[in-house]
């Protein structure tokens, strides 16, 4: 049985994929250009009781975060620290090679995080570990 916290307001369960064929829809941003400038796309966010956010960007195998979406989200998350609200930036790579498998996003490794305007190498640390971390510490705020 669901207690109130796993369940949305429309009767969902929370952070599942409740419409899977809706998820694989691909959003073309075909003539949506400016200049070089194209749209990105995130993969996750969170904002946390209105003090902070989590922003989670995944790759597959061994792509980097580069080019336009790296500095779009350099400076989104370093233009939400000028608000005085605490941001993390998380960045994974990940190895699922079937397209029909689940990422489960909260077991991944960090490959890098973007906190008060730095890029961070972090130790063998899960997706998970590093948001129950910081929002431990944005707790004691």
């Amino acid at each position: 049985m669901l207690n109130n916290d796993s369940v949305d307001s429309w009767g969902n369960k929370r952070g599942i994929i409740n419409d899977r064929d809706r998820a694989r829809q691909i959003k073309s941003y075909e003539n949506i250009r400016y200049g070089k400038i194209t749209p990105t796309d995130i993969d996750g966010c969170i904002e946390y009781h209105n003090k902070a956010y989590i922003i989670i960007e995944g790759k597959y195998g061994d792509t980097e975060l580069r080019g336009g979406q790296k500095l779009a989200l350099e400076r989104l998350t370093d233009d939400l620290e000028k608000t005085n609200k605490k941001i993390l930036l998380i960045f994974f790579n990940h190895h699922v090679k079937n397209c029909n498998e689940d990422i489960k996003v909260a077991e991944q490794q960090v490959t890098l995080y973007r906190r008060n305007g730095r890029w961070n190498n972090p130790n063998q640390i899960t997706v998970k570990e590093l948001c129950d971390s910081f929002i431990s510490e944005v707790d004691k705020i």
